[in-house]
């Protein structure tokens, strides 16, 4: 199986803090099958560390107030474009991000507050069809 991969899930230090979010569970979970490491924030464009950012009404916009939609849109693009070459089978995704959160985001106030719904990278894989799972889905080996 071909399975594209938040790079922050694999030990990328690409978060928006400059660390990562090294996931045991996906590991283990990845073993034998092929792995794409993707981050669409990076691919984008935007640094390492960069300043926070959520979903308001669509945007990107980053805690300083201001909109970074284009370097999320331009990374979606470049990312899903990457992906179809590869025909994945299936995306793992960091939870909560702007970018990959494929169940719920945070609400558009940095006050930590979680909303169902999709980052903009996660709402562009389903529109692709392609399958894809929050990295806390994956069950214990």
């Amino acid at each position: 199986m071909k399975i594209a991969v938040s790079a922050c899930l694999l030990g990328h230090n690409c978060k928006y803090s400059g660390g990562n979010n090294r996931s045991q569970k996906v590991l283990h979970f990845i073993e034998g099958h092929e792995v794409i490491p993707v981050c669409p924030e990076v691919a984008g464009g935007l640094p390492i560390p960069r300043i926070p950012v959520e979903l308001q009404n669509g945007r990107a916009i980053n805690a300083n107030g201001e909109d970074v939609t284009e370097f999320f849109q331009a990374g979606t693009e470049k990312t899903i474009a990457r992906l179809a070459e590869e025909h994945i089978d299936l995306a793992i995704l960091q939870p909560r991000s702007p970018s990959c959160g494929c169940k719920q985001i945070y609400d558009g106030t940095f006050t930590k507050i979680l909303v169902d719904g999709k980052g903009m990278f996660a709402q562009a894989l389903a529109e692709a069809g392609i399958p894809m799972m929050d990295a806390t889905e994956i069950p214990e080996k």
